[in-house]
């Protein structure tokens, strides 16, 4: 009898686990990184960028946000907004859906966003995923990240970024096919584990009918800049 309610108590309850001969739940755990907060300096404006994540959740089930994006002269240029529900699939990887928000610039495209997270061999942090949006749009987009320790404190990561559509969207200047290819690489120290300065410098360059759609707006196809910031999470 007492086999079978034990059986019963771990079917009813699979966040429970066994450690140090007692029973504990699955805590509600929670995290914020702000991967980057940079000034990235070149010709003409110096625009304040972000990039940071975050994370409330259990084990298996969290939910995530993601946001990135540009800020000049007092205004938003650039900003993304993702909500995703996020299940731990494998060891290492979650499979991710939810909403994607092309903020700024304007008009704003909202988005269906399915996707995985998670670390591939020789601890690469991939991020991949597909978005679905309205009038038939459609676009891609992979990120991977590499931590390279010279010692424990300094840390160099080079990480890329890769943008495809599905279509031509005049109006947001973005063209079918490979839209974008950005490359950064920065050097941190970690003062703490949880707050790390960097310097490093970071490249965009545009393709195809969305380098064409740049051109005519007589926008740069190509940005190379030096780039400071922090790293914190917390």
């Amino acid at each position: 009898m007492k086999r079978y309610l034990s059986l019963l108590l771990l079917c009813l309850l699979p966040s429970v686990t066994a450690y140090g001969g007692g029973m504990i739940d699955d805590p509600l755990l929670g995290r914020l990184l702000v991967d980057q907060m940079e000034v990235r300096a070149g010709d003409g404006s110096d625009p304040l960028a972000w990039d940071a994540e975050g994370w409330l959740g259990y084990d298996l089930n969290k939910l995530w946000i993601k946001t990135d994006g540009d800020y000049l002269d007092g205004e938003v240029e650039e900003a993304e907004l993702q909500v995703l529900y996020s299940r731990a699939v494998a060891p290492y990887w979650d499979l991710q859906v939810g909403w994607r928000g092309d903020l700024r610039p304007e008009p704003g495209r909202n988005w269906l966003a399915m996707g995985v997270k998670g670390l591939a061999p020789y601890f690469f942090d991939i991020d991949a995923a597909l978005f679905l949006g309205d009038r038939g749009r459609t676009a891609a987009r992979l990120t991977a990240e590499y931590e390279i320790l010279f010692t424990q404190r300094l840390i160099l990561v080079p990480d890329l970024e890769v943008n495809l559509y599905g279509r031509d969207d005049p109006d947001t200047g973005t063209g079918s096919g490979l839209s974008d290819l950005e490359l950064g690489l920065r050097l941190r120290y970690e003062i703490r584990r949880e707050f790390a300065p960097y310097i490093g410098i970071n490249w965009v360059h545009l393709y195809g009918d969305t380098a064409d759609m740049a051109r005519a707006g007589n926008r740069d196809v190509d940005d190379f800049r030096f780039v400071a910031g922090i790293r914190a999470w917390f």
